[in-house]
């Protein structure tokens, strides 16, 4: 693994230990060059990802571009860390397990909102706020209108 502080490719591996909830292996590297220290992870791969765009472009899938927008939706929430990593590995291998190498990006979008629903609903306000591009406040509370559960009728009529 090249450091990624001076480009010496001979690092050494000091801890080695299971992460996200076993499915990945964080590995902690020393850089006996420059003495650097860095974290790398390790996870299974089950296939190789092309995301389909809505307007048919295609680009490589990038798990760090998922866990940014999802880390963004979850800024400032009462979440622990290690359960969005198991979300994130989730939605990916749930991705993966699909038998299909292309996915449109909406059906992306729609297991994360699912998946941020789940676990808080203000991430996935600001999620879906961004993935399904409101435009005005009608947008949002029309969106919040349909999470809210219906009114019951009132009792005190006597």
């Amino acid at each position: 693994m090249r450091c990624p502080f001076c480009g010496n490719v001979d690092t050494q591996v000091k801890d080695s230990r299971p992460a996200e909830d076993h499915v990945a292996i964080r590995r902690r590297r020393f850089c006996p060059a420059c003495g650097g220290r860095f974290t790398t992870y390790e996870r299974v791969q089950l296939r190789d990802l092309v995301v389909v765009k809505s307007n048919g472009r295609r680009e490589d899938f990038d798990r760090d571009k998922l866990e940014r927008s999802i880390r963004i939706a979850l800024q400032k929430r009462p979440i622990d860390p290690e359960r969005v990593d198991q979300m994130i590995s989730g939605i990916v291998r749930r991705l993966e397990s699909m038998g299909e190498t292309d996915i449109d990006s909406k059906i992306i979008g729609e297991i994360v909102m699912e998946s941020l629903a789940r676990i808080d609903t203000v991430a996935y306000v600001r999620f879906a706020s961004v993935y399904k591009n409101f435009q005005a406040a009608d947008d949002f509370d029309r969106f919040v209108s349909e999470l809210r559960p219906p009114a019951l009728p009132d009792d005190s009529d006597g």
